[in-house]
């Protein structure tokens, strides 16, 4: 039944219990997975803790953060739950989904997509900003009012246009390299042209750099964290886009260009605990 959540794992770490649901969604038409982190805290009753969702890149599933960035010792200390969905539909029978790893299964880009083909299951940026928050909110003592959202990769740039994209919604947001202009690099390219056809107008509207020229919500400090060696930063990652960007459009953005980091968890590793404390400060923890 949708909405029903069915636990497929459960962890003691830190104090807390790092689980793995899944559950029938109504946006993507099909099961899906996510991880939760419930620090000790979490148990206690009348508890409301802030959460933080942390979106995944390309072939990535739930397990990638949840087994390789150590992130829960810093949720533990800081009293956090911390939501990571997995980074596409699964198993959905479309043809082509399975054809390449930068796009279909893994690769969902966070979109909402409108070509016939994709538009019944790939609804991921609907599936992040409603029906996995109301989940959230539903099943487990999370304060509505204290969300952030992170990510890496294409979930860098998941994170980023959902905190542009609702104003309000998430009181911080914070990304590892992420994919900062898709409209005009090639994982974007071709992502957008499958899930959201040829107008490149249209695409725009899941772009941060475009998205950030007409922000006008709160204050927004977006965190970034790119390492100086990753072999993805001119093709497609293009950090100085953003900061050009915001800086145009008078949005806050902190780029910490980072020597000698690849793309992979041993970076996030290494910075993860920066990332949670920059989102307690903003969710007052």
């Amino acid at each position: 039944m949708a909405g029903e959540l069915k636990q497929v794992a459960c962890n003691k770490m830190f104090g807390g219990l790092q689980k793995v649901f899944e559950h029938e969604s109504l946006k993507c038409k099909c099961t899906m997975k996510f991880g939760v982190f419930l620090p000790e805290k979490a148990q206690e009753d009348e508890a409301k803790l802030p959460v933080l969702y942390y979106l995944s890149g390309l072939t990535c599933s739930e397990q990638n953060v949840v087994t390789k960035s150590g992130f829960q010792r810093y949720a533990a200390e800081c009293n956090m739950i911390v939501v990571c969905p997995d980074t596409s539909p699964r198993g959905c029978n479309i043809e082509g989904e399975e054809d390449g790893w930068d796009f279909g299964t893994g690769a969902g880009f966070y979109v909402d997509a409108t070509e016939d083909k994709w538009k019944t299951n790939y609804n991921m940026y609907s599936y992040i900003t409603e029906e996995l928050p109301a989940l959230v909110n539903l099943n487990f003592p999370t304060d509505m009012e204290r969300q952030g959202i992170t990510g890496h990769s294409m979930g860098g740039h998941g994170a980023i246009i959902c905190a542009l994209k609702n104003p309000g919604l998430y009181k911080s947001v914070s990304a590892f390299s992420p994919i900062c202009n898709p409209v005009d690099c090639p994982w974007g390219e071709k992502a957008f042209t499958g899930y959201l056809g040829a107008d490149k107008e249209s695409w725009k509207a899941y772009d941060s750099c475009h998205l950030v020229k007409s922000y006008n919500g709160p204050p927004l400090v977006i965190l970034v964290d790119q390492g100086k060696a990753d072999n993805f930063l001119e093709r497609e990652l293009k950090s100085d886009h953003l900061v050009k960007a915001c800086q145009e459009a008078g949005v806050a953005c902190i780029m910490r260009m980072q020597e000698g980091y690849d793309h992979s968890y041993y970076f996030i590793a290494s910075f993860i605990g920066d990332h949670i404390q920059h989102h307690a400060k903003f969710m007052n923890v």
